[in-house]
């Protein structure tokens, strides 16, 4: 009948009302939160009070060496923002120096990054792009350094990513006489604005086998070096080519015996083969030291 009301009525809208309510504080108390994990980023609702409840929520699982922001025991609220870096092994080669590690880096950029390697050019055995898995990852960094490598007079400049001298000696073709030395050692590590110094073998000694006359001998020498080169044992006259301090060609030393060039011998040395070329020519000093032949007659 119409005007009759139902027992039940009460208790359904009763029902109805409480799960309206529970509804309504269930919608109330979960929160939206941005949850980033190795890069990749999600929206989630949770009912998780703190950064750990969010994370175990989630099923991410997080061990001692990972990262994540804010802490673990922090509140989280509606637009929380979590992140999370996984640590990963790395294994590091720079210039051969192998060292491990344990990063939270998500690329080899971020690395280089973390090890202050991006300051200086270098060869790479990965793109800076190239992601670090979770599982591990090998990089191997050659740095590009500039050395100089100085041999007698002659001086050459180069950028190397040579991990010994010997390396960089090989890189620029450079190749030792037998008894030659090298500074720093062939395995030292060169580093960079190094300055390799390749020092001659010392020439045998002379052998004399022809003697000077004791009247060639007696001739003022000194004075014809003097006037020639100042008596200077390393000069060179680049219009002769003319070596050393009586200015020989290199024909006429290797004539009177020389071997190498005059700048490889010492001032006697080249005064024993200037006397034996004294000898050779019979005393006809004008051809060979026209200008200043005389002064060997002074006194």
């Amino acid at each position: 009948m119409a005007g009759i009301r139902s027992p039940w009525t009460g208790v359904v809208c009763a029902v109805a009302a409480g799960v309206s309510f529970g509804l309504l504080t269930g919608v109330v108390l979960t929160k939206e939160v941005r949850l980033a994990v190795d890069g990749g980023e999600t929206t989630v609702r949770t009912f998780g009070a703190t950064v750990r409840d969010v994370l175990a929520d989630a099923k991410v699982p997080v061990g001692p060496a990972d990262k994540v922001y804010p802490t673990r025991s922090a509140e989280v609220r509606d637009g929380t923002a979590i992140v999370v870096r996984h640590a990963r092994p790395l294994v590091l080669t720079v210039d051969g120096r192998k060292s491990t590690h344990t990063v939270t880096a998500l690329n080899v950029g971020e690395v280089l990054q973390q090890f202050h390697l991006t300051g200086r050019r270098a060869t790479l055995s990965a793109s800076r792009m190239r992601q670090i898995p979770v599982s591990g990852f090998s990089l191997d960094v050659r740095t590009h350094r500039r050395v100089t490598v100085v041999r007698g007079g002659v001086r050459l400049d180069a950028v190397t990513t040579g991990r010994t001298v010997r390396a960089v000696l090989a890189q620029q073709k450079i190749t030792l006489a037998k008894g030659d030395k090298v500074r720093p050692p062939m395995g030292a590590f060169p580093e960079d604005s190094e300055v390799i110094r390749i020092i001659p073998a010392a020439p045998p000694a002379p052998v004399h086998t022809v003697a000077v006359s004791p009247s060639v001998a007696s001739l003022n020498w000194t004075a014809l070096a003097r006037c020639e080169t100042l008596a200077n044992p390393k000069s060179f006259n680049p219009r002769g080519p003319y070596y050393g301090m009586y200015q020989f060609s290199l024909p006429m030393w290797q004539a009177v015996g020389g071997s190498k060039t005059p700048l490889d011998w010492s001032a006697p040395e080249q005064t024993y083969r200037a006397q034996l070329l004294y000898q050779r020519v019979a005393g006809r000093w004008r051809g060979q030291w026209p200008g200043c032949g005389a002064r060997l007659f002074t006194r």
